[in-house]
């Protein structure tokens, strides 16, 4: 099962020798997930030492105000935590493949940007990005940080309660676990009075088609495939690893624990994005 502690050994130097031989002469593209930002320190999501999570479904988050100001509270929370998060090494590396051309771009299921941030220019966001927030009724968007302004006024004094009652664990939506959010007041779109909700594809919710497009297209024109720290629970990234297979692709895999796409993999490297990335950075 995907996400399960992977019985066989850590990658050894065979696996990493296997790597750069798949990849090299080769223009690849990059299939990431959340862990690719651990050593950002940011939680898995299905990891072996993941812990049990229950994101809000879209369907929850708009049909239903309490879902809402519960979600809004534990954002505005995990939000003040997760932009102060920085790129980790393999974000760096990987944006620096992709410069000298040996990458042509990255498909992340991520939200955290960190893959922009360390400077990859070619990035396909398929579940979207925490930093824009939508008006679901008028399309109006602001900026995440436009936003917090509105919610800190609203609520003035929350951040500091709530940090007073213990550490806060942020999982990679920027969500916290957070019980208490009763008296939460939620902003509302300053145009419409509508429903604000960040730019982030829910669970339950379609990824927009231009976007799957997008990274079907880098598939395409790339001669090799490297997917870094997901376990490929859901169809969204597990699709681009199929069709990789479909057009005969080097699959490089990567990722500690289980992935539903292990089968169709060429090399498979039980063992940290960062510590793999970085080494195929200095070999290819």
């Amino acid at each position: 099962m995907p996400g399960e502690v992977d019985s066989r050994p850590p990658a050894g130097q065979a696996e990493l020798d296997a790597a750069v031989a798949a990849l090299a002469g080769r223009r690849f593209v990059a299939l990431t997930g959340a862990g690719f930002s651990t050593d950002s320190g940011l939680p898995d999501y299905r990891g072996p030492d993941a812990k049990e999570r229950h994101p809000m479904t879209y369907d929850q988050f708009v049909g239903s105000a309490d879902h809402r100001r519960h979600y809004w509270a534990r954002n505005h929370l995990g939000w003040h935590h997760m932009r102060l998060t920085e790129p980790n090494e393999g974000h760096y590396a990987l944006a620096r493949l992709e410069a000298s051309g040996r990458a042509t771009g990255v498909i992340t299921q991520n939200v955290d940007r960190l893959h922009q941030r360390a400077g990859s220019r070619r990035v396909v966001d398929l579940h979207g990005h925490y930093d824009v927030v939508r008006c679901l009724s008028c399309e109006w968007t602001c900026t995440r940080a436009d936003l917090d302004t509105m919610l800190s006024a609203l609520n003035p004094g929350f951040l500091e309660r709530v940090t007073e009652l213990g550490d806060v664990e942020v999982a990679p939506d920027a969500d916290v676990v957070l019980e208490e959010t009763s008296d939460f007041v939620v902003a509302d779109c300053p145009v419409c009075g509508g429903v604000l909700k960040p730019d982030i594809v829910f669970f339950g919710e379609s990824v927009p088609q231009a976007t799957v497009r997008a990274a079907f297209d880098l598939v395409d024109a790339a001669d090799a495939l490297l997917v870094a720290g997901t376990s490929l629970a859901v169809m969204s990234g597990l699709r681009f690893v199929r069709h990789a297979s479909g057009l005969g692709l080097p699959i490089v895999m990567v990722n500690r624990g289980l992935t539903r796409g292990d089968d169709l993999a060429t090399v498979r490297l039980n063992a940290g994005t960062t510590e793999v990335v970085s080494y195929l950075e200095r070999r290819l």
